[in-house]
């Protein structure tokens, strides 16, 4: 039976210094690669953190404004505290336990995307 890997989402992205504000500056992030076909034309981007992989792209087509993705995350706790110690303007998230058993954390980037970092809670 053939087996799935890693899932990496495209997520449109419309200003790249508030891209690297956000992955980077409040998500910890680290830029991984950078393409554009010349000078001119679009960014093509990938970030990072742990086993986490995004990209980021302000290709016409590439992902859909207003996208929601989940992150299974360890120590959603320690994330939210992160989160919130960086005092980051456009964004002071809460920390929800779920009816699905789930402790979550969402954020909005700066174009409309949605992050759910989430842990399983344990009975």
């Amino acid at each position: 039976m053939p087996k799935l890997g890693i899932v990496t989402p495209i997520l449109r992205i419309f200003d790249v210094a508030k891209a690297h504000e956000f992955y980077v500056g409040f998500l910890g992030f680290e830029v991984r690669f950078e393409h554009r076909y010349d000078d001119n034309a679009p960014l093509y981007t990938g970030v990072s953190r742990d086993g986490c992989v995004l990209h980021l792209s302000e290709h016409h087509g590439d992902g859909t404004p207003g996208s929601h993705i989940r992150i299974q995350t360890a120590d959603i706790a320690g994330l939210h505290h992160e989160l919130t110690e960086r005092k980051y303007r456009f964004a002071r998230p809460g920390l929800e336990e779920t009816p699905w058993k789930t402790k979550e954390v969402t954020v909005a980037d700066p174009f409309g995307n949605h992050l759910t970092f989430y842990e399983d809670v344990k009975d």
